[in-house]
């Protein structure tokens, strides 16, 4: 990993629930001596992209990052074009609704809306989406370029007893997920979240993110599941449309047939990988 790119990674560090970093924390995050972490922090603090809180002297993201967001939404302009299918999304299934943009091989939240029905919800409040832990990982996997196997495979983190931990299981969840046209996360990010996505497709005809459901475990029943897919197929739909994409035939057919009866551990056999690509 090159200097530029070690000191650019320390901005993923920064998120809504952890506005403010210090040295130290940042240090132990980034797993590098103190030394080095200045060192990179002063190099960025140099460039706008971070600044200290004159108060208590804790990094925090700078206005050049701003200046950016602003820049990238402007021409791209993905978040508002997805903020009113949320909105609907949230409504219709009384739970956590959210977009995901894929960038390189990374999947970021993109923006979310929190449901009013339940006092107990779904918080998202992640930097970063991983692939073989979530429905949306799971959908960028299956239908985005085969390159994010090989770092889904070697980022295989255990978050929970459930989550996907080796090659067999995410081949077989990936193979679900082509087939079904949604993946399907039983709380391997979350002890006690479920979540189901659909692909979400641009102007270049490729996968671009996904649009998400996130319920607590306990209240997903199969009625509510059935509700879920069903308005993820609209979503999505409607979402890649306002991004000059389209659902491809074939996966909408494939959403319209499935029944979610199979799940990853209980499929006979396993793909091989060149499959799933």
């Amino acid at each position: 990993m090159s200097s530029a790119t070690k000191t650019l990674e320390l901005l993923s560090y920064f998120s809504i629930s952890r506005p403010e970093l210090g040295l130290s924390q940042l240090s132990r995050l980034a797993k590098r001596d103190k030394a080095t972490t200045h060192r990179h922090l002063q190099a960025l603090e140099d460039a706008g992209f971070v600044e200290q809180n004159p108060l208590n002297k804790l990094y925090r993201l700078g206005p050049v990052v701003l200046q950016l967001a602003q820049t990238r939404e402007v021409s791209v302009p993905r978040k508002i074009s997805a903020e009113s299918e949320l909105t609907k999304l949230c409504d219709a299934t009384g739970e956590t609704a959210h977009v995901s943009v894929l960038s390189g091989s990374t999947l970021y939240p993109l923006t979310y809306r929190e449901s009013v029905q339940h006092s107990t919800r779904v918080i998202i409040n992640n930097k970063i989406l991983p692939l073989h832990a979530t429905a949306s990982g799971l959908c960028a996997l299956a239908f985005g370029p085969s390159k994010l196997f090989d770092a889904a495979v070697a980022n295989l983190h255990e978050f929970t007893p459930h989550t996907i931990s080796n090659v067999e299981d995410l081949l077989k969840a990936i193979q679900i997920t082509k087939e079904a046209g949604f993946g399907h996360s039983d709380r391997f990010f979350e002890a006690d979240v479920v979540s189901i996505a659909a692909p979400v497709f641009d102007q270049t005809g490729l996968f671009a993110g996904a649009v998400s459901v996130a319920s607590v475990a306990t209240r997903l029943t199969p009625d509510l599941e059935i509700c879920i897919r069903q308005n993820l197929k609209i979503a999505s739909e409607v979402i890649s449309r306002n991004w000059g994409g389209r659902i491809s035939d074939e996966i909408q057919l494939k959403q319209n047939q499935f029944q979610p009866t199979q799940t990853f551990r209980n499929l006979p056999e396993s793909p091989s990988p060149a499959d799933i690509r």
